[in-house]
């Protein structure tokens, strides 16, 4: 008989809450991970701007995760800077996301130039595609010892 060993990743608190939203707002650009052609999910690091609920980011139509999203809009983000030290010992944010393609409006395009003023260089190319991505739950590691789950309302 297999022993059955509690869950060390607590439900999201206070403390979780505001570690995750500091996070986030802090967020400049992320990892993203989405499931590819193959049989391995492919790994990519955009730049993101904030937009409740979740980030816009920017995507050629040559890149990988672009294709793949379009195939399979669910994906991961992770956010968080290691810092000094062990990078390990720094807070970090894994977010299950569902990406939405957008139109490239005067308002969401204005939105993203925003936070990420040196896309106007080609934020207008026709391969270019506004993504909205949107939060569906995350895991918070806070460092050695602290992680806890959050969902979308939490985040």
């Amino acid at each position: 008989m297999q022993e059955k060993h509690p869950d060390p990743v607590a439900l999201a608190d206070d403390t979780a809450r505001q570690l995750a939203r500091q996070l986030i707002a802090a967020a400049r650009h992320g990892s993203l991970a989405t499931f590819g052609a193959s049989d391995y999910p492919g790994i990519s690091l955009v730049a993101l701007a904030p937009s409740a609920p979740g980030f816009l980011t920017l995507m050629s139509g040559l890149a990988a995760h672009h294709g793949a999203l379009r195939a399979n809009p669910k994906a991961a983000l992770m956010l968080g800077e290691p810092g000094k030290g062990d990078p390990l010992a720094h807070p970090r944010l894994m977010i299950d996301v569902t990406a939405r393609f957008l139109p490239k409006d005067a308002a969401t395009r204005a939105a993203y130039l925003a936070h990420q003023p040196k896309a106007a260089l080609y934020i207008d190319f026709a391969d270019f595609d506004l993504v909205h991505l949107i939060p569906e739950s995350a895991l918070l590691n806070g460092g050695f010892g602290r992680a806890w789950r959050l969902t979308s309302a939490d985040l």
